[in-house]
């Protein structure tokens, strides 16, 4: 994800750069993974002995391997997916940091390939339920002719499915944000935004310089969820009852079922455009009319994203100077390697127009 702006509060968007970024990152626990055009790295402070584990692999964008996928509306579902994927895999190596203690005397199972697609799997599942079918089944009940009497043809149908949409969202994001570990995930969160914000500022990569910059960013996959819902309501409202979906049955239930099949399919190309929009509005920060219309996103990042504390931002600052590092081919230490603090990674003396937005 790029950075393009400085926000002092989701109000007030200050430009600092008119150059884009293809360096972006990921929390995960108690760490930072960041990914440049040819590497991802992942920085994970030790629970015991507080020293800063980096491993980094090579990496090469399927939207570079096949042309069509980096298409527009289709470059958003692969991002998404490749994100997914490296995202687990960040992860699972974050918790096996995380379980590792210095009594421990017994091996740390690794979590296998095979383990971390069938959690995605689960995921993807849960999410359809929970975001798709679950807000469908229940504005099904409140427009039934028993209540509302309204058709599933009215733009008021999707608009109440919408709604539904958002409540369940928020307070997903609002129970999680209550469990100590998440709470400081999105700590790690708010420190790769600002980590990211500092090397688009051309700020020297440093902890002093890094705490100034906003936790807020345009493209923040939050922002993305956010506007996943907004225009499904109005792709929804329109596509049912252009393809039929409302009313092909005699029998309600099966309509209902139909409109949910259907949705868990269009929840793809929704999201090629939400991702389309907010590319679109992240790149023209410095014009009021789209700091506007990125504004709902940004305010809901208040949800996920936390002020960090300065050992945060070392990690987050440790993973993106070793993105910088391998890309400008000075790194040569195996991965898995450790240091104790930023010193031992000097700075380069990188800049933003080296690592074009793709």
């Amino acid at each position: 994800m790029g950075v393009i702006a400085s926000a002092a509060n989701a109000s007030s968007v200050k430009v600092v750069s008119k150059q884009f970024t293809s360096i972006g990152g990921q929390a995960v626990l108690e760490g930072v993974m960041m990914r440049s055009p040819n590497f991802i790295t992942v920085a994970v402070r030790r629970p015991d002995s507080g020293k800063i584990v980096i491993k980094h692999d090579p990496y090469s964008t399927v939207l570079r391997k096949y042309p069509l996928l980096a298409k527009p509306f289709i470059r958003g579902v692969a991002t998404l997916v490749e994100s997914m994927v490296q995202g687990m895999g960040a992860l699972s190596f974050s918790a096996e940091i995380g379980t590792e203690s210095v009594a421990s005397t017994e091996p740390v199972e690794k979590i296998s390939r095979t383990q971390i697609v069938g959690s995605m799997i689960f995921a993807f599942a849960m999410g359809m339920l929970l975001f798709v079918a679950l807000p469908h089944a229940l504005t099904a009940l409140l427009t039934s002719d028993r209540y509302l009497g309204i058709s599933a043809k009215s733009p008021l149908f999707h608009l109440i499915d919408g709604t539904f949409k958002m409540i369940i969202l928020m307070g997903y994001i609002y129970a999680i944000s209550r469990m100590a570990e998440i709470r400081r995930v999105f700590q790690y969160h708010g420190a790769e935004h600002k980590s990211i914000y500092a090397f688009e500022a051309g700020d020297e990569l440093t902890v002093e310089n890094a705490r100034k910059h906003s936790t807020l960013h345009p493209r923040c996959g939050t922002s993305f969820l956010l506007f996943l819902v907004l225009i499904s309501i109005a792709v929804f409202s329109i596509l049912l009852p252009v393809l039929g979906l409302t009313n092909f049955s005699d029998t309600a239930w099966k309509n209902h079922l139909g409109m949910i099949a259907a949705k868990m399919l269009l929840m793809f190309p929704v999201a090629g455009i939400a991702y389309e929009f907010i590319k679109l509005c992240a790149c023209r920060m410095d014009n009021a009319l789209f700091r506007l219309a990125i504004l709902p996103g940004m305010l809901l990042q208040k949800l996920t994203t936390l002020e960090p504390d300065d050992a945060q931002l070392e990690v987050a600052l440790a993973s993106l100077r070793q993105c910088l590092r391998l890309e400008k081919k000075v790194e040569t230490k195996e991965s898995g390697f450790e240091v104790t603090d930023l010193d031992e990674l000097f700075y380069l003396g990188a800049v933003v127009g080296e690592f074009p937005e793709l």
